[in-house]
């Protein structure tokens, strides 16, 4: 426990993962470091409910192999990923179509390759005729070789109308581009920057799609146990904070030489008046088991015709067993939006699945109001991380909307300090295990 007189180098304020990615480049290189958590769990939003030995996780964001910050965080060595395969499903008029994405992370070649297949397909599917589809393949395959800095110099639009903009068939971009980019993007209408949606199509044509094994709090608890013991304090609430201390409900005043605020951006608000708190995208994730799994593979199956509340499903055991007890089907389903009714879930599931949902129980319903930060044009991708001499703020809402965003300003926020501590950082890189 904190005593009133503690005192450390840096006093983080929020155990998310941007927080506690910050407090790894800290501690490794030399600076004393504390985070203090209000919640009694570390993780903020990456949080896992356990109910009946399903693990249900609350907002369930999607990662992807492809996110560097992933494998450059020091303490996720032992992060395991488990992929969904390659693409994704698309239901469309009571069918299922496939849509591959590129093979190879590192060459274009691999989605000239999905090109060709996706071209000799032999009916019209969402993704447009066989044409359309190559050209679909080939403009993947430049937007994974292009390098992402040229992508943040691209002119600045809704992603709803760069979509449009950039010469793909209407049928394309409504029936694949749109519904794949609102799951990744957590935003129905598409009002996202477009140099924000080109980054997450930049990630999935370099990727795979994927969950972290054992749920989402899986990933901020490695970075937890991964620091020096006693550096994570939970259950103590920050209520003021200067350039040199922050006071506590609990514990009093923590003496430090800076902080660095990794809350959400409204409770950092909150903490500093006159930080922008933008406007989010609310996200309702229900989880059902079913006595049986209704699709054969781990696929994600996204909506193109919209026909009902949900935007995106999957059979989550199939992707990660350890999720659901042996012998039954988890299946979490994300509404980008307000909780809808139950038995419009039901029947919306019924027909993505081809089957009966009659027998399904409901497990959980999981509706954050203020889930992922919005990011319409025009938006900062480096929003400042120093706003002084000693007080630093980090979090997705200075980034990308994403785990890579919020891991991503973590160690920028880190790297303001030790600039301003005249500390050369120490990063480590390691490869990243992902599960077959």
């Amino acid at each position: 426990m904190l005593e009133p007189a503690h005192h450390a180098d840096v006093v983080i304020v929020g155990a998310g993962v941007a927080g506690l990615s910050a407090a790894h480049q800290l501690t490794r290189a030399g600076v004393t470091t504390v985070v203090l958590e209000a919640a009694p769990y570390v993780g903020g939003r990456m949080s896992t409910e356990k109910v009946d030995g399903f693990r249900l996780d609350r907002v369930g964001q999607l990662l992807t192999t492809s996110y560097p910050e992933l494998r450059h965080t020091p303490g996720l060595d032992a992060l395991v990923l488990r992929p969904f395969v390659p693409g994704v499903l698309v239901h469309s008029d009571g069918r299922h179509h496939r849509a591959v994405e590129p093979s190879s992370p590192r060459r274009a070649r691999g989605a000239l390759t999905a090109a060709r297949a996706l071209a000799s397909a032999p009916r019209a599917t969402p993704l447009g005729g066989p044409l359309d589809q190559a050209r679909l393949g080939a403009a993947l395959a430049r937007l994974a070789a292009t390098d992402p800095e040229r992508l943040i110099a691209r002119p600045e639009l809704p992603a709803s109308q760069a979509l449009f903009a950039r010469g793909l068939p209407a049928r394309t971009v409504t029936g694949f581009l749109r519904p794949l980019l609102s799951a990744l993007l957590c935003d129905p209408d598409l009002t996202t920057s477009s140099r924000c949606a080109d980054l997450a199509l930049h990630s999935f044509a370099r990727g795979r799609l994927c969950l972290p094994e054992g749920g989402a709090e899986v990933l901020p608890e490695l970075l937890s146990a991964a620091l020096p013991p006693g550096t994570v304090q939970t259950g103590v609430r920050v209520t003021a904070v200067s350039t040199t201390s922050v006071t506590t409900a609990e514990h009093g005043e923590v003496s430090c030489r800076a902080v660095l605020l990794a809350t959400d951006a409204r409770a950092a608000a909150e903490l500093l008046p006159g930080l922008r708190v933008p406007s989010f995208h609310q996200v309702t994730v229900l989880h059902h088991a079913a006595p049986d799994a209704p699709l054969a593979e781990p696929a994600l199956l996204l909506d193109a015709d919209r026909s009902g509340p949900v935007a995106h499903t999957a059979v989550i055991s199939r992707v990660d067993p350890s999720r659901a007890p042996a012998g039954r089907a988890l299946i979490s389903s994300t509404v980008l939006g307000p909780p809808p009714d139950e038995r419009a879930v039901l029947a919306h599931l019924a027909d993505l699945y081809g089957t009966s949902t009659a027998r399904w129980e409901s497990l959980a319903v999981h509706h954050t109001r203020e889930a992922v930060p919005a990011m319409p044009p025009p938006h900062d991708l480096r929003r400042p991380v120093r706003l002084l001499a000693g007080l630093y703020v980090c979090g997705d809402h200075r980034d990308t909307s994403t785990v890579q965003g919020a891991l991503h300003s973590g160690r920028r926020a880190a790297r303001a300090a030790l600039a301003d501590f005249g500390v050369d950082p120490a990063y480590g890189a390691g490869q990243l295990p992902m599960a077959a």
